[in-house]
């Protein structure tokens, strides 16, 4: 098990904060349960991220993050710390797996064959 990108670990960091948030600040019902079930996939896909180093899961905390952000409107939380805590840490996931597939070399020459190739 090996890191290769920083964000991974930070994404690591953000996870486990999601984890545990709703107990260091109290949240109760659906955000409890919603901050904790995409507090694990976060962790997941970066624990993943050290496993089996692919741009892919990128993809998946990209999602993980952007689920966190529509959360709190989705399921009614109420306003205030529970709300802040979703939508910082969904951005924050969102900025660190964009940041990583700029960085990343694997992605970026499949992007350039993809994407960037002569017509004809």
């Amino acid at each position: 098990m090996r890191i290769q990108h920083w964000q991974d670990a930070a994404s690591l960091l953000v996870g486990a904060w999601l984890v545990a948030s709703p107990f260091a600040l109290g949240f109760s019902g659906a955000a409890l349960w919603i901050s904790i079930a995409l507090g694990l996939g976060v962790v997941l896909f970066a624990l993943e991220a050290f496993i089996i180093p692919s741009y892919l899961e990128e993809w998946g905390e990209m999602l993980m993050g952007l689920a966190l952000v529509v959360a709190p409107w989705t399921f009614s939380y109420q306003q205030g710390s529970v709300t802040t805590s979703s939508v910082l840490a969904g951005v924050v996931v969102i900025v660190l797996a964009c940041w990583e597939l700029a960085m990343d070399r694997d992605f970026a020459t499949w992007w350039h064959d993809r994407w960037h190739h002569r017509a004809g």
